[in-house]
C-alpha cells in the first residue's frame, strides 16, 4: 500500500509546511517536492496531481487527529469527561502544528467544491465522535433528550472550528489551551438539564 512508503508521509508534511507558507494555489508539486527532498516525478508515484496531495495530507492528518481524540475520550468515564477530552486534544493538537492549523483553517476553505466535498467525507468520523458523546450525555441523562444531534454537533465542531480560526488568524498570539474550560462550560451548559 502506498501509504505505508516512508515517503508518501514525507511528502504529505512537506506539503502542509509549503502550502501553510505559500498559501494552496502558490504551492507548485515542485515546491512541495523539493521541501520533500525528492524528485518531482516521485511526487507523481504517490498523487495524481496538487488536490490530491491536499486532499491525502488532510485524510492522514485527520486520521491521526481522530486517532489521538479517540484515545483521550476513552479514558474518560462520563460524557461531560469526553467533551473536554474532546476539546483538549482538538486545541492541542492544532496549538503543537502551526503549519497544519493554518492549512486546515485556512488554506482548505479556499479549495473547490470537489475538494470541499473529498473534505467532508473525512470529517465525517470526527463528526460522528462528537455524535456518540452526545448521545452518551442523553443515555447518561446529564443532556436534555430533546436536543438535535445534528444541530449540537454542528454547533460543537462550529465553536471549536472557529476558536482555532480566529487563533490563528490572530498569528497565534494567545495560547489556545487557555480556551479550552471556557468552551467546554459554554457548551455543557447548553446541554445540561435545568
Amino acid at each position: 500500500m502506498k501509504q505505508t512508503k516512508p515517503k508518501f508521509k514525507q511528502i504529505i508534511d512537506a506539503a502542509v509546511d509549503v502550502i501553510a507558507e505559500n498559501g494552496y494555489h502558490a504551492s507548485q508539486v515542485s515546491k512541495i517536492a523539493k521541501h520533500a527532498g525528492v524528485a518531482d516525478g516521485t511526487i507523481y508515484l504517490y498523487f495524481k496531481n496538487k488536490e490530491d496531495i491536499l486532499v491525502s495530507m488532510f485524510r492522514e492528518k485527520m486520521g491521526q487527529f481522530i486517532e489521538k481524540i479517540e484515545q483521550e475520550i476513552a479514558e474518560q468515564t462520563d460524557a461531560n469527561g469526553k467533551l473536554l477530552a474532546l476539546i483538549r486534544a482538538h486545541f492541542t493538537q492544532l496549538s503543537q502544528d502551526h503549519a497544519l492549523a493554518i492549512v486546515t483553517q485556512l488554506e482548505l476553505r479556499q479549495s473547490n467544491r470537489e475538494l470541499r466535498l473529498h473534505i467532508n467525507e473525512v470529517l465525517k468520523g470526527y463528526l460522528h465522535l462528537i455524535d456518540q458523546i452526545v448521545e452518551d450525555g442523553i443515555k447518561e441523562g446529564t443532556y436534555r433528550s430533546n436536543i438535535s444531534i445534528r444541530l449540537v454537533r454542528h454547533m460543537i465542531f462550529g465553536t471549536l472550528d472557529e476558536t482555532v480560526t480566529n487563533w490563528v488568524m490572530k498569528d497565534q498570539k494567545y495560547n489556545l489551551l487557555d480556551q479550552v474550560d471556557e468552551v467546554h462550560e459554554l457548551i455543557v451548559h447548553g446541554l445540561s438539564k435545568r
